[in-house]
């Protein structure tokens, strides 16, 4: 069975009737856990795009370059998508729903968190309304405040990111400290543990932006640091 066959299942569950509550029990473990990920971004989306008023056609298309979602299963993702917008319930509902069933596993959080950010930047812009949205989401996972400056720094164009706290290390460690941060990082952040953390093959590649900014803060201190000793 699809991914897109289990959401579709999901929603139906949804659609007859069942609360919400109930469908994120049984979202715990794999696959059920990509699922359960998934219509995660579809509804935390579906309520950031209330935060600036609207749903423009780059953010769908940056949703499908996070899901490529097949031809004939379109009309689910749009199903769910509109259900959760058209929802009552506030977005801090569903950010807690989604933190009681991921827990302490605070990666999957956060590449939940980078898919959003993705999304809300596709337009060309970046509202006061979306970092508020997004600042929210990030304290209901209670991800710390580095995380947030971290993916901001990624996304948002003009934000600096210090290359020490990209690889959360101190200014004074050595570069063998620094070095091996680097290569954990980049081991951290290879398809395979992004799958193995629940996250569907079509949204790995939001680990491509997260590495190319690890290998740039390695960069950028490995080459200050050969500066100085020359």
């Amino acid at each position: 069975m699809s991914l897109w066959s289990r959401i579709a299942d999901v929603l139906t569950a949804l659609v007859s009737g069942e609360s919400l509550s109930n469908v994120f029990k049984k979202l715990k473990t794999p696959p059920e856990r990509t699922v359960g990920f998934t219509i995660a971004v579809i509804a935390l989306s579906a309520k950031m795009a209330k935060a600036d008023g609207q749903v423009t056609h780059s953010e769908v298309l940056a949703f499908r370059e996070v899901f490529r979602v097949p031809v004939s299963d379109e009309a689910n993702a749009e199903r769910v998508f509109d259900l959760a917008r058209q929802d009552v319930a506030g977005f801090e509902i569903y950010a807690r729903k989604i933190k009681k069933m991921f827990g302490t596993q605070t990666d999957t959080l956060e590449d939940l968190l980078e898919g959003l950010f993705h999304i809300a930047v596709a337009d060309g812009r970046y509202h006061e309304q979306e970092d508020a949205f997004l600042k929210r989401v990030c304290e209901i996972f209670v991800l710390s405040d580095r995380s947030f400056r971290i993916m901001k720094a990624r996304y948002i164009k003009g934000t600096p990111a210090n290359p020490y706290e990209v690889l959360g290390v101190s200014p004074s460690a050595s570069l063998i400290e620094i070095r091996n941060a680097w290569r954990d990082l980049v081991k951290k952040n290879h398809p395979d543990q992004l799958t193995a953390r629940g996250v569907p093959i079509e949204a790995v590649k939001l680990g491509e932006a997260r590495l190319v900014a690890i290998n740039q803060a390695w960069d950028k201190i490995n080459n200050a640091t050969e500066n100085f000793l020359a």
